[in-house]
């Protein structure tokens, strides 16, 4: 018997394999929620547009899995226990009862959970955060029910920069608080800084340096929320805790398991835990970093559905290998695509590297089209070997796509001058002759021959 914890990317993509490969196995997918297989990752523009609904993210429903593939899936069980030495996961129903099966083999998907302060307000009406579909519809449902002027959104990561948009897009001003002094800490200064001023330009307020102490209602306004830091207090209708996510690796901590980098689920490249019955995929599940080689955490809907798929074809006996990850991304801030691959400067002095970046500003056109945009891009790369550990790119066209090309690159551990060789694609409605991403290769070259 196969049991598998969490339905969502990993988890559903384990079940549709095993089954489609064993139709005969045994196998139960329990989920918590009511949900599965959802595009989590559209719940921000979805909220941004009044009319669509947060159901028409349902990839595909529970009674799918179940009527065409014939997989038991379980929703509204939340497991909350696994005995290792009697193979016995224990948890709770919906209904509030109790439940215990038995496994063979047991897959932990339990993806991540959103993470909220320890202080008082953030169970107070109109305090919300983003993570389930669920999460999505309370949003939808409390600003389609009241007026919201303003919004309070407590962070500046992908998903409260995102949803800055979303709320902008229907009339509501935004203003973002956070504890740490820059933007996005992992960025250059000088993409950053560009980030940072459309965000001004686009009328969103941002207040750092703020350790939040609490969240209470307005005296001054009916409705109103106040949040407070250190120093300042910001006001609105509505506040959004935007922190965020931590791999929900609870059981398995419980349970004994050899835990990650961040609290994650330690598991080696065939996606085998320190328990040789039990495996893990997805964002609760490490990885091996293919740069610097050591263990990391990074929760990525593309590594999520692969690990899954790798899980049930090595519980299947095969000795499928997960081969790593750039930690690839890319995400929208109002006008701007921004993108990263590989290390940060950060990360790559504490990875032993010795990092030096090169930045430049080009287009993402010919010179001859009144429409081409700035382009920022960076590659950082190691004095030492010459290699390329990282980039990043900000633009308000033609990163998305480019940030793959040194995806590419750093999967094949190309040095810069390898690289800065590559014959890439050109045409003038679509790049200069010499790339961005080249370009910045170039100058790459220069400052680690210096």
């Amino acid at each position: 018997m196969l049991i598998i914890i969490g339905g969502d990317a990993a988890g559903m993509s384990a079940a549709s394999r095993y089954k489609r490969r064993n139709p005969d196995g045994e196998m139960i997918v329990l989920e918590k929620t009511m949900d599965v297989s959802y595009s989590a990752c559209s719940m921000p523009y979805n909220i941004g547009d009044a009319d669509s609904l947060m159901d028409s993210l349902i990839v595909r429903k529970a009674e799918v899995f179940r009527e065409k593939q014939g997989i038991d899936l379980r929703t509204g069980h939340e497991v909350t226990g696994i005995d290792r030495e009697k193979k016995i996961v224990s948890g709770k129903k919906h209904d509030g009862s109790d439940f215990s099966l038995n496994y063979d083999e047991l897959l932990i998907a339990t993806g991540t959970q959103a993470v909220v302060p320890s202080i008082p307000g953030t169970d107070l009406p109109g305090v919300f955060t983003l993570k389930t579909l669920e999460d999505g519809r309370k949003i939808k449902d409390f600003l389609a029910g009241s007026t919201v002027k303003n919004c309070v959104i407590i962070g500046m990561g992908y998903i409260a920069l995102e949803m800055a948009e979303a709320l902008e897009k229907r009339g509501i001003g935004i203003r973002m608080v956070k504890k740490r002094p820059d933007l996005l800490p992992w960025m250059i200064p000088e993409q950053s800084s560009v980030v940072k001023d459309h965000l001004e330009e686009k009328g969103v307020e941002l207040v750092t340096g703020q350790e939040i102490l609490v969240i209470e209602e307005s005296s001054h306004a009916p409705g109103g929320l106040k949040v407070k830091g250190n120093s300042a207090e910001l006001t609105g209708e509505m506040v959004l805790v935007a922190m965020g996510v931590i791999p929900a690796a609870k059981i398995a901590g419980d349970a004994g398991l050899k835990l990650g980098p961040g609290g994650s689920i330690h598991v080696d490249n065939f996606m085998k835990t320190s328990d040789p019955s039990i495996w893990s995929a997805g964002d609760c599940a490490d990885a091996r970093d293919i740069v610097s080689g050591k263990d990391t955490w990074i929760p990525l809907a593309l590594t999520a559905n692969r690990g899954g798929r790798i899980a049930a074809d090595n519980i299947l006996g095969d000795a499928a290998e997960f081969k790593g990850i750039a930690g690839t991304s890319v995400f929208k801030v109002f006008d701007l695509e921004v993108a990263r691959t590989g290390l940060s400067m950060e990360e790559a002095e504490a990875a032993g590297f010795d990092p030096v970046y090169a930045d430049i500003i080009s287009k993402s056109k010919a010179h001859t089209f009144a429409d081409a945009e700035r382009v920022h891009a960076a590659l950082i790369g190691d004095k030492k070997t010459g290699r390329i550990l990282g980039a990043q790119m900000v633009g308000k066209e033609g990163v998305a796509r480019r940030i793959n090309a040194a995806a590419v690159a750093l999967q094949a551990g190309m040095t810069a001058e390898e690289f800065y060789a590559c014959d890439l694609a050109y045409a003038p409605p679509f790049s200069p002759v010499w790339d961005p991403i080249l370009m910045a290769a170039g100058n790459l070259i220069k400052k680690l021959q210096k």
